[in-house]
């Protein structure tokens, strides 16, 4: 077998090239930002080059129109692994093109799809390269020389990713909107940030609201696909800003109690007692993080609607201790509280990071069978051989 595989600056996309290579399946890497057109001309002439060389599939990570309408011409199948929600490209029309098989993390999108007609969507969690982080993690352990130098990340807790506080983001760019809108988006987000497994937001903008913001930040779908303006607002706009709103208040209520360390982009001077480390490496630097944090949070962006993020993936690949935030997905192939915990609340969450803190073995234990369970069930070479077998089979 023989994957042809496009992509532009991916996390795991290192990743996916070593497990084909344990599964000995011939691949070829085309980096190119193209990928993320709709449509292209230049990047059809890319595709039409690399098939110089026979090739059985086509992959990448998330779902390109560009690369689907290629793989159609030519009748290759096409393999689309999301990690991304929201996902705007998924609306596109080319998402019922007869070649692809488009694996969807998100349950409840995968269903809500598939609901409508769409054969071409699968459901399967994301994947973890435990072998590359055993690797890296296990030289500190056996090298006394290399140990001198690994770099130490160890706090009570810890956070990575963003905190959706960059200057001119999306929602802040809606200005002068009546009061009652204004209010009446305060109050949603509000409700939402006190529900944790179902995203309303969508539903409650109505059609006199939508012309206001409309108004404030004119706004049309792609021509090319079946998005709505509400979809946009809600999944682009509203979903971020209450990741800044709902990050920046879990954090300065842990920070109140427990040793917090944050690894993100911008600075956080709302966060007085968060010691902000600045970005990290993906590679480099994540799994010693993971590893070497007592508590390790995921707090979901809220337009992963029931899936489980990369973030969380990685944690308990690098045999971290998961805190975690409600979301559905993890009752399908883990066990909350012995695998992994969530928090339902601001308060369950202080509680939880208390008792752990506090409860040394349990929470190492809880760790290792998160990692006993992605070693089992959720690596790269497991993922890719599903995705294979319901290609070809």
């Amino acid at each position: 077998m023989k994957v042809l595989i496009f992509e532009w600056k991916n996390f795991g996309i290192e990743d996916v090239c070593e497990a084909l290579d344990k599964l000995s399946v011939s691949h070829r890497l085309i980096s190119t930002q193209l990928v993320r057109e709709r449509k292209s001309t230049e990047f059809d002439s890319l595709f039409e080059d690399a098939l110089t060389e026979r090739y059985d599939c086509v992959f990448t990570f998330n779902y390109s129109p560009v690369v689907s309408n290629c793989c159609r011409r030519h009748n290759l199948p096409y393999i689309a692994f999301i990690y991304d929600s929201p996902l705007v490209s998924l609306y596109s029309y080319t998402v019922i093109n007869p070649c692809n098989y488009i694996f969807i993390f998100d349950k409840t999108l995968y269903l809500e799809l598939k609901n409508q007609g769409i054969s071409t969507v699968y459901y399967a969690p994301l994947a973890v390269n435990t072998s590359r982080i055993k690797r890296q993690l296990s030289v500190n352990e056996t090298n006394g020389a290399a140990e001198a130098h690994a770099p130490d990340f160890s706090a009570e807790v810890a956070f990575v990713g963003s905190m959706y506080n960059e200057k001119h983001n999306l929602f802040d760019r809606f200005k002068n909107l009546p009061p009652y809108v204004s209010g009446y988006l305060d109050a949603i987000m509000q409700a939402q940030l006190k529900v944790y497994g179902y995203y309303f937001i969508e539903e409650l903008l109505t059609p006199n609201i939508i012309d206001e913001l409309k108004k404030s930040v004119p706004l049309e779908p792609n021509k090319d696909g079946v998005e709505t303006v509400s979809y946009l607002y809600a999944y682009y706009f509203i979903a971020r800003k209450l990741a800044e709103l709902e990050r920046k208040d879990l954090l300065n209520a842990v920070s109140e109690r427990f040793s917090t360390h944050l690894y993100t982009q911008n600075p956080t001077p709302e966060l007085p007692k968060v010691k902000n480390c600045g970005p990290i490496d993906y590679y480099n630097h994540m799994p010693y993080i993971f590893s070497q944090s007592k508590i390790n949070l995921n707090i979901t962006l809220r337009s992963i609607r029931s899936g489980i993020p990369l973030r969380a993936m990685d944690i308990m690949g690098c045999g971290g201790f998961l805190l975690s935030n409600y979301q559905a997905d993890f009752y399908d192939f883990f066990v909350p509280g012995e695998e992994l915990v969530l928090f339902e609340s601001k308060d369950d969450l202080l509680d939880k990071c208390a008792y752990y803190l506090s409860h040394e073995k349990e929470r190492c234990q809880i760790a290792a069978n998160g990692l006993g369970r992605i070693q089992e069930s959720h690596t790269y070479e497991i993922r890719l051989k599903q995705m294979f077998e319901t290609v070809f089979n």
